[in-house]
């Protein structure tokens, strides 16, 4: 079990993935939330998270910016997209900023497990 950091502007989009992951029965420990890319690297500095999911478009310091970041501090945590965008362009730019899958809303439970399943 791990604990999970799940970066969304949509509180309602929050506690959807938080109660996806229940339902998939990822186990997870703690699962801390935040609300863009700068609360996201304040948990992170406060918090030992061992997965990330976040968004691609967020106030303040956007999905991709948000991986560049973590990485660039040194975190070699998983970072998985949640996200609407599902051009291959953004895909791939969050893939080569250092996330490491994504998945597309809507998603359902059993598309969470298969991503995530090896992840923690």
């Amino acid at each position: 079990m791990a604990n999970v950091l799940i970066v969304d502007d949509s509180s309602t989009m929050r506690k959807i993935i938080s109660r996806a992951l229940r339902q998939a029965g990822i186990e997870v420990d703690e699962i801390y939330e935040a609300a863009d890319g700068i609360e996201g690297l304040n948990s992170l500095s406060s918090n030992s998270v061992g997965l990330i999911l976040s968004d691609i478009n967020m106030p303040n310091m956007d999905g991709l910016e948000f991986i560049r970041q973590v990485r660039a501090n040194g975190s070699n945590v998983p970072i998985v997209m949640i996200t609407t965008e599902g051009g291959e362009d953004i895909i791939r730019e969050a893939i080569n900023s250092g996330a490491c899958d994504s998945i597309k809303k809507p998603f359902t439970p059993d598309q969470l497990n298969e991503k995530l399943g090896g992840l923690l």
